[in-house]
């Protein structure tokens, strides 16, 4: 099963003009709106959301008539975003540093979110070092706190691509991340949430022509169950909140000299079974 938010009205982008809806895709031809729900998030927060998504009776949409920015980030605003830095062992390698003992967490705030087509904005007074960051990003289903890594399992809906855009030369101003991680309208999220599927296969991120994250998923650290299972020991954990999973070796930082995402570039990043996302770089009006 595969869940979007649909921007429907006027236009294909969300504003006064239009509205937001979660859609189920039927097959690879068809989305059905379920109703009654904004955005992803919205519909999880029913404990019967499986049931209704399979019910979905709503307006028809034929995909290949959708333009692709009608699409939104699956979960709008997630009350947390949760991201896990150095969770790749190769990443973690190619950065210098030893395999951690526990996670480490930093935050992400909605504003920095951006739907699976849309283009990802430089700011003039950070965009000289802007890289990408391919991740796996899991979606929580049920309420979760203080769970183990079986409960946690449970708990989780599905899983989608994100892309933790970082503005390096903030990132690395402290020994803090966040001011690096969160910047709005750079991380791009969807295209939907892939549900009962097993997280596998490769994560990949191309600029432009050039591959340049090639990793097989299995590759982290610390997976989704013990991440969710983690992360419940601190706070709850809601429907709709999202865990970024961390992203593999290959940034741009890392290469030498260091290469970096300016205006023109076109970023895609695909996972295995749960889609692609496709965002121009532009800069800031």
């Amino acid at each position: 099963m595969r869940l979007g938010t649909l921007r429907v009205g006027a236009s294909s982008t969300d504003g006064p003009a239009g509205r937001t809806t979660v859609a189920v895709r039927v097959d690879d031809e068809t989305a059905v709106e379920i109703g009654d729900a904004a955005d992803v998030g919205a519909l999880l927060a029913d404990p019967l959301w499986r049931a209704r998504a399979a019910a979905a009776d709503g307006p028809r949409h034929a995909l290949a008539d959708l333009e692709p920015r009608a699409w939104a980030p699956p979960v709008l605003r997630p009350s947390k975003i949760v991201c896990v830095g150095l969770n790749y062992r190769n990443h973690i390698l190619e950065m210098g540093r030893e395999l951690p003992a526990f996670p480490t967490l930093f935050a992400k705030y909605p504003e920095a979110l951006v739907g699976p087509y849309d283009p990802i904005v430089l700011p003039a007074h950070a965009a000289d070092a802007v890289d990408w960051e391919g991740e796996v990003a899991v979606v929580v289903g049920a309420p979760a706190r203080r769970l183990d890594e079986a409960a946690a399992r449970d708990a989780i809906a599905g899983y989608a691509v994100l892309n933790d855009v970082t503005m390096r030369d903030y990132q690395y101003r402290t020994a803090q991340w966040l001011q690096g991680k969160t910047f709005e309208a750079t991380t791009p999220f969807g295209p939907w949430l892939t549900v009962d599927q097993p997280l596998t296969g490769e994560l990949r991120t191309v600029v432009d022509d050039e591959q340049v994250q090639h990793t097989r998923v299995d590759d982290m650290v610390f997976g989704p169950a013990a991440l969710v299972a983690y992360v419940s020991q601190i706070l709850t954990l809601h429907p709709g909140d999202v865990i970024a999973t961390g992203t593999p070796g290959g940034v741009g930082h890392a290469r030498t000299p260091p290469r970096y995402l300016r205006p023109g570039n076109r970023l895609t990043t695909t996972v295995t079974g749960l889609g692609e996302l496709r965002n121009d770089v532009v800069a800031e009006a």
